[in-house]
């Protein structure tokens, strides 16, 4: 049974089946279609891009001997990357996220990788991935893929994911100094808005990218025949690669909690200052109030109530006073 986020997409099987001479790319729809291409003689690639087909997971593992709880975690979307060694095969999980098309949102979907003898077997969610420059090596033979084995394709597919970390971070980046900039001429909550976006998006990567560190450092460390010795120079690439990318979402981090603190600390100030301003304005107007307040009482005997220029002494006053708290507010250096 599928846990996680049910899609609408039909599962799409894609095999490439190569060795150092040529190369055999096909697309299949049923197990029978691929299993002629699994041999101890060439290196196999079978990627199946849907979960939706439970039956065609199911089969596919049975045909290549994989564990019911191998089946049962492929099916899971939401577990823990993590790596586990059977003895005949290899077993990893791991979060691969890339930017949709217009860079704005992360595409986020587990992707399961069996390494077996002369084999590798890739699960995703839903179609679409960051791939396609392995197979474009694998058609044009670039680089040492062609002339390696099944444990080198399994280490660049996981290089590949560490990499789109890289391209996701970067584009995170760009937007964090974009928030800097609005942060720096004129806050808004919008800018609050776009911080705690961010804080939610580090907050995932972190999550998906810690525990990687610990997947590439137990394949470095794995004896198993299906890993040979010459390829664990690229794992400590991997691993110190994941390094990186985990050193960045902390720098990240700390990056939008100094913002978010600025940003309330901006505002803090705004506010004060509307507040000094609206005081001393009040303040001003005390006494002014306090004049009017007197001389709007209703007795009949007042002084100067009958004077001709009495409401004009009466501004005046209020003027001078008004003048005079005003200098000695501005000697006091409070506005």
């Amino acid at each position: 049974m599928l846990v996680g986020e049910i899609l609408t997409e039909s599962p799409r099987i894609t095999v490439f089946d190569y060795n150092e001479t040529e190369v055999n790319e096909k697309e299949v729809e049923s197990v029978d279609g691929y299993l002629p291409f699994v041999d101890k003689s060439s290196v196999t690639w079978i990627n199946i891009s849907s979960l939706q087909d439970v039956e065609l997971i199911r089969s596919m593992a049975e045909s290549v001997g994989l564990h019911p709880l191998v089946l049962e975690d492929i099916l899971d979307t939401d577990h823990r990357p993590k790596l586990e060694d059977y003895g005949d095969y290899i077993y990893t999980v791991l979060k691969m996220i890339r930017l949709n098309e217009s860079g704005d949102e992360m595409i986020t979907e587990q992707v399961s990788l069996v390494l077996g003898k002369g084999f590798v077997l890739s699960f995703q969610e839903r179609d679409g991935d960051v791939f396609e420059p392995i197979r474009d090596r694998i058609r044009a033979a670039k680089g040492r893929i062609r002339k390696m084995g099944a444990d080198y394709l399994a280490h660049s597919l996981l290089d590949a994911i560490v990499d789109g970390y890289f391209v996701v971070l970067e584009n995170r980046a760009e937007q964090i100094e974009m928030l800097e900039d609005e942060l720096i001429s004129f806050p808004s909550p919008k800018t609050l808005q776009g911080l705690y976006r961010l804080k939610r998006d580090g907050l995932f990567l972190r999550r998906s990218i810690w525990p990687v560190r610990e997947l590439a450092a137990s394949l470095e460390r794995i004896e198993s025949p299906l890993v040979s010795e010459s390829l664990h120079a690229y794992l400590r690439d991997l691993y110190d690669h994941t390094i990186q990318a985990i050193d960045t979402t902390e720098t990240f981090r700390d990056m939008l909690s100094g913002m978010l603190d600025t940003y309330l600390s901006s505002q803090s100030n705004r506010m004060n200052e509307v507040m000094k301003v609206l005081t001393i304005i009040a303040t001003i107007f005390i006494p002014l109030s306090f004049v009017a307040g007197v001389y709007g009482m209703n007795f009949k005997f007042m002084p100067e109530l009958g004077w001709r220029w009495g409401y004009f002494a009466a501004l005046g006053v209020m003027a001078a006073v008004a003048l005079g708290m005003l200098v000695f507010i501005k000697r006091r250096k409070w506005l």
